[in-house]
């Protein structure tokens, strides 16, 4: 085993949230190694077109993510199966390479609030403790919007995420989100064109008396320079947004952004190819002492020591290098105790398909995030959840993407499967048709957690991680809500043909792409009794050691989570530098 001089900190994961830290610490001036599975990237020589325009090797064969031969998890939905290994990417699409699952993500940027920070207090407050299900291990996070506000800022600047605010330092604004949390400034740049699908769905909204607004997405609609002096090109509206790179640079991704901002600096090193095994600790099990890792080129194992380890991979990455180095107490869904692995919670969703006859949309052209959305159920007590007993909330869209012919050809119901009617069918329908769907919270389950699998193995010799989930009653109440919402906004505009939207099935299946947002298992908490780090990402049992990502999110909002991190992130690297270093090895206070 090769050993190397130690560094200041080395960051596992070149996505955005190792990458924020990374960059972050070595602007501050400390030594960093960056560590990425994957390997380097560049838009020009990544993402140039015409190759990164190619739908069958990026988005049916899905060439930016995972290689599922070499790092899996197993999966079960209940402790009484037997788990078996994910063979092929389905339901999931984590990434590959620097940049992560930041390279082929849509963009959109959320600002998650104080709904979701005191989920519990918030519903006791409202409905009563008894409101909450038994099995549901709800918490609050010990962290507030409050906190957070500053982060968000920064991380839509370095972004160049465009929106319109709704609520600016406490004033409502026409047109944007009338309840998200105040800002202090608007969005970095002006929304994105709408497109007919979002126009459309707007006015359906509208006129049920809810409030639309344009998503705020990491796509620059217009040419930007950030705060780094990281220069962005204008969104084309190319159709080749999710599951593919940006040959714009109009997308906010880690390799343009903040990881290329780390490597202008030479104390600041990248090693891609490079799978960490495990976290190496002091005799006592209270330091950690750096990482090893296996350089996939040569197969040699490498030692990297550093003063301060940050685990920035995603989340399964993060859980399952916590489980395999021994650090903190594994959780056991039966007693309830531990708390590696805990938490877990996933994506749901449900989905109307409209038809119409009348109408042109144009598929093939548009960007990831030019959604029009409606919060009315989500973020906010104007909608009230008890008659519908469920805890959680509805993020319900509409907007052009993903209209690629390879992978999309949607045809109305009795529509033959295959044949010279199905292709005449399709032919018929591709311009003509959108659809409209409802995004919903995961609450964690005492039973949905994340493990060590005690059968299967990866190639590197390493128990593969096991998944263990299922929806449950609650998730089954909120879809049914969801899907109610959607399915009267789609019957409102009395389309030619409907395929409405309908509650989760009984049980969930890894197969069929449902979402990226996966969470927990190292949960951020206000005491270590109830959580693996503190607030500011530090593992309350190594405080050498800390935890950046969705890993550190107790429940899943029904927003998505990047934004989020993002902020999180760059609240953990700016405790690191304010109040890490002037003392190190202790534990932050609150």
């Amino acid at each position: 085993m090769q050993t190397l001089p130690e560094v200041d900190a080395v960051v596992v994961g070149m996505g955005w949230t190792g990458g924020i830290v990374a960059k972050e610490l070595a602007d501050a001036g400390l030594t960093v190694v960056g560590l990425e599975r994957g390997g380097p990237r560049t838009t020009g020589e990544d993402f140039a077109v015409p190759h990164i325009r190619n739908e069958l090797a990026y988005g049916v064969r899905l060439g930016l993510m995972q290689d599922v031969s070499r790092d899996t998890l197993t999966f079960r939905n209940n402790a009484g199966q037997r788990a078996l290994p994910m063979r092929r990417l389905g339901s999931l699409l984590p990434g590959e390479g620097v940049g992560g699952s930041g390279a082929h993500w849509n963009g959109l940027s959320w600002r998650w609030t104080d709904h979701e920070f005191r989920i519990r207090s918030r519903y006791t407050e409202r409905h009563g403790a008894g409101f909450i299900p038994d099995d549901m291990t709800i918490q609050d996070w010990g962290l507030t919007e409050t906190e957070l506000e500053p982060y968000f800022e920064k991380f839509e600047r370095t972004a160049a995420v465009s929106g319109r605010a709704g609520n600016l330092r406490g004033r409502i604004q026409p047109g944007g989100n009338p309840f998200e949390a105040a800002r202090r400034s608007a969005y970095p740049l002006p929304p994105l064109h709408s497109g007919l699908v979002a126009d459309v769905f707007s006015e359906a909204a509208t006129a049920a008396g809810h409030h639309p607004f344009p998503v705020p997405v990491a796509n620059a609609s217009e040419a930007y320079v950030n705060p780094d002096g990281i220069a962005f090109g204008q969104c084309q509206y190319c159709g080749f947004c999710d599951k593919f790179g940006c040959e714009a640079n109009a997308k906010g991704s880690p390799h343009l952004t903040v990881v290329a901002s780390a490597q202008r600096r030479a104390n600041f090193t990248l090693r891609t190819h490079a799978r960490v095994m495990r976290i190496r600790t002091d005799r006592d099990g209270k330091q950690a002492t750096g990482v090893e890792y296996l350089d996939l080129r040569s197969g040699q194992t490498v030692f990297q020591p550093a003063a301060m380890v940050v685990l920035g991979a995603y989340t399964f990455g993060n859980v399952h290098l916590m489980l395999t180095s021994g650090i903190g107490e594994a959780y056991d869904p039966v007693t309830g105790k531990g708390q590696v692995g805990r938490n877990y919670a996933y994506n749901l969703g449900v989905g109307a398909r409209l038809f119409f006859e009348d109408k042109i949309f144009n598929p093939f052209i548009g960007a990831g995030g030019s959604y029009a959305a409606i919060d009315d159920f989500n973020n906010n007590w104007s909608y009230d959840r008890g008659p519908d007993g469920f805890v959680g909330g509805i993020l319900v869209m509409a907007g052009m993407t993903n209209g690629r012919p390879i992978e999309h050809h949607p045809v109305p119901p009795g529509t033959p499967r295959w044949g010279s009617e199905w292709k005449a069918a399709m032919a018929h329908w591709y311009q003509k048709s959108m659809s409209i769907g409802g995004i919903g919270s995961i609450m964690p389950s005492r039973r949905n957690h994340l493990d060590l699998d005690p059968d299967y193995r990866d190639p590197f010799g390493q128990p593969m991680l096991r998944m263990t989930f299922d929806y449950t009653d609650n998730d089954r109440r909120l879809t049914a809500k969801a899907a109610q919402v959607v399915n009267d906004l789609a019957r409102s505009l009395s389309p030619s043909h409907l395929v409405p939207a309908a509650a989760a099935s009984r049980s969930y299946t890894i197969a069929g792409y449902q979402g990226t947002h996966n969470s927990g298992g190292t949960i951020m908490s206000p005491t270590p009794e109830s959580g693996v780090v503190n607030k500011f990402g530090q593992c309350w049992t190594m405080p050498n050691l800390f935890v950046v990502g969705a890993s550190t999110m107790p429940h899943n909002g029904a927003q998505n989570p990047t934004a989020t991190i993002g902020a999180m992130a760059y609240l953990t690297a700016d405790a690191i530098r304010r109040s890490y270093l002037p003392h190190p090895n202790r534990l932050l206070a609150a």
